[in-house]
């Protein structure tokens, strides 16, 4: 780490510690001229990419998600903080894998897997947009579906 006193770049930690932000903060000594300064570690994220039906990529798009949420949790009583924290885990998941690409149609069965344990009112009105039901019997097979398994 160069000084930002002298510039020589030979530093040594002094003490790190965590911070906010999931940073790690250092506090470190120039080897030359002594002089102590502090720095931030944080870790790199990659984007993470989504690759839709028809093979064009885009961006993970958190806002997208959201407001697909939304949608389907009008007049439920979940909150956007809840929202935000769902999505979090949604993305910490993916991140997990170690993936930086994930298919559309992984990501919502991830949704509506973790959906299904947070509304299942939700559930279906994020299933019926997703999984674009085409007419009734569609819908009615997932009711029963969901009914089945309690």
């Amino acid at each position: 780490m160069r000084c930002p006193k002298c510039g020589h770049e030979e530093s040594r930690v002094v003490d790190s510690r965590s911070s906010d932000n999931d940073a790690i903060r250092r506090r470190r000594e120039c080897e030359h001229c002594h002089h102590r300064f502090t720095t931030y570690e944080r870790r790199e994220e990659t984007p993470l990419t989504v690759i839709k039906r028809n093979g064009v990529c885009e961006p993970f798009d958190r806002q997208k998600l959201m407001r697909g949420l939304i949608a389907a949790t009008v007049k439920r009583n979940i909150s956007t903080t809840e929202l935000d924290e769902f999505i979090d885990r949604i993305e910490s998941e993916i991140r997990d894998t170690s993936k930086t690409e994930i298919h559309s149609s992984e990501l919502g069965s991830l949704v509506l897997k973790k959906l299904l344990s947070l509304d299942k009112v939700a559930y279906v009105r994020f299933a019926s947009v997703y999984r674009d039901f085409k007419d009734l019997e569609e819908f009615s097979n997932e009711l029963r579906s969901l009914s089945d398994e309690q």
